[in-house]
């Protein structure tokens, strides 16, 4: 398995916006009514993306990796006044990062590649990074409304440290703490 920052020029730009979408499908729906117009809208926002990293396994794409400390958290760039709804929505229900946190903003999986061990293999890759590069935790977010993530990241470690929740969309704020 490799990781390779997002290239429009390279990568399927369709395809990583569709994995984008399947992460918090639910908001992107009730914001852009349809699909195909929050993928749209998201693909074109990637055209300025410096944080998605394509994940591969056999030169085919299996998903994406979202992740960043507090020195290199991503800036938002207006692209689009539901996805700024979005950004408003994330900041009352997402985890606070601190200084010695690697924070795992979004994880996808290729549909046709679930339950292959891949969604583990990241979610420990970013884990050893931390370890090697001396952070004291790793922080992610599980939806209230979806209970299998939540136990494959209590699986792995992670411990819910505290719950958000704002206009009936909630998060597990989740840690691993690196010893």
């Amino acid at each position: 398995m490799k990781y390779m920052n997002f290239n429009p020029k390279v990568h399927d730009a369709n395809k990583i916006a569709t994995l984008r979408y399947n992460v918090d499908f639910r908001t992107y729906d009730k914001l852009f009514g349809s699909k195909e117009k929050a993928i749209e809208t998201l693909e074109k926002t990637l055209k300025k993306d410096e944080y998605t990293k394509v994940i591969y396994d056999n030169e085919h794409i299996i998903g994406i990796l979202v992740a960043y400390t507090q020195d290199n958290e991503p800036k938002f760039h207006f692209q689009s006044l539901k996805l700024l709804i979005h950004e408003i929505l994330d900041y009352f229900v997402i985890c606070d990062i601190k200084k010695d946190d690697v924070y795992i903003a979004e994880i996808a999986i290729d549909e046709n590649q679930r339950s292959k061990g891949y969604g583990t293999k990241v979610i420990e890759d970013v884990i050893d990074y931390a370890r090697k590069n001396g952070y004291k935790r790793v922080i992610l977010d599980a939806d209230f409304r979806n209970p299998k993530a939540k136990a494959l990241y209590e699986r792995l470690g992670f411990k819910v440290y505290n719950k958000k929740s704002f206009l009936k969309r909630g998060m597990y704020n989740m840690e691993f703490k690196i010893s």
